[in-house]
């Protein structure tokens, strides 16, 4: 088939590079998002996808709003068959499902029909989910319900981070979307209508979200810190600023410090919670490079009764 791809960040990546390597599909054309500024400068910078293709000799569509009547133009010009898509970042009107032959299929990191939304593999980790995994859907118009062609299960790790099973699971769907693509062709796929029961919703996960509330049980400090990480990064206050907790460690047999109270040895730095405390393994400070946490309390010499948090 003749493909036209549709995605942004380095985690769609996988699944551009799995389809370029095809030998029964043609990747005409790359759309993702405008470039962005980026680092200290600011200067504006391709998405990941957007250099990959470019690498590849792809054309590159980056469109202000995918209804823009020149990317629509454009898109029915090169007439794709269908347009997988991973991370794309912007709602695809109706003018634009109804181009290619086959429609838009989408690679979404959950078990649909949970986890509908921006931030699938972050919410997993919030709700301690024990199984996650990865779906190959057509795209309508309603928020990720289409029906699913395939889907491959991943189980998540007690230290995973999102950004760990984010990655596990792009280079895993990067082989799911691909078959796909050959099933969708060969024509033995077909979608079957998700389920009405087990829907979830996993909207984008905001700074705001990601304060740690240290009154709650260690289990959920920890999900917090590792469902945040890397972005938007868990965090508290410590004497009135920010400080980013990047990894924590509970510890089951600490019972004795009150929720947020510090206590240190020389090599490490404990917060109590709702529960057990935790270590705190790594930190950073606000304006300030990561460091591991036993280094950061040594600096700043915690008192007495000093306590993270509000």
């Amino acid at each position: 088939m003749k493909l036209v791809f549709a995605g942004t960040p380095e985690v769609a990546v996988p699944a551009l590079d799995a389809l370029i390597a095809s030998d029964r599909h043609e990747v005409a054309a790359v759309v993702t998002r405008p470039d962005a500024p980026a680092g200290r400068g600011r200067r504006l910078v391709a998405s990941p996808v957007a250099q990959r293709a470019e690498e590849a000799g792809i054309e590159v569509l980056k469109p202000a709003k995918p209804r823009d009547p020149a990317f629509l133009a454009r898109l029915r010009e090169i007439a794709p068959d269908c347009c997988p898509v991973v991370a794309y970042g912007a709602l695809l009107p109706l003018a634009a499902l109804e181009i290619p032959a086959h429609g838009w299929v989408n690679l979404h990191f959950s078990l649909l029909p949970a986890w509908r939304g921006a931030a699938p593999v972050q919410h997993a980790l919030l709700a301690g989910d024990e199984m996650t995994g990865a779906t190959t859907f057509l795209i309508e118009e309603g928020l990720d319900s289409g029906p699913v062609y395939g889907v491959l299960t991943e189980h998540v790790r007690s230290t995973d981070t999102s950004g760990d099973l984010l990655t596990r699971l792009a280079f895993a769907g990067s082989g799911l979307l691909a078959a796909t693509m050959d099933g969708i062709e060969d024509g033995t796929l077909k979608a079957v209508p998700q389920p009405a029961d087990g829907v979830t919703y996993a909207p984008k996960i905001n700074v705001e979200d990601a304060e740690l509330d240290w009154s709650a049980p260690a289990l959920r400090v920890d999900r917090v810190v590792r469902g945040c990480a890397p972005a938007p990064g868990a965090w508290t206050r410590f004497r009135g600023e920010r400080l980013k907790v990047m990894s924590v460690a509970p510890l089951p047999d600490r019972t004795e410090l009150a929720p947020g109270e510090l206590a240190g040895s020389k090599n490490a730095v404990y917060a109590g919670t709702g529960s057990h405390a935790v270590e705190l393994q790594w930190v950073q400070p606000q304006g300030k490079k990561p460091m591991r946490a036993a280094d950061w309390a040594r600096g700043v010499r915690i008192a007495a009764d000093e306590r993270l948090g509000a």
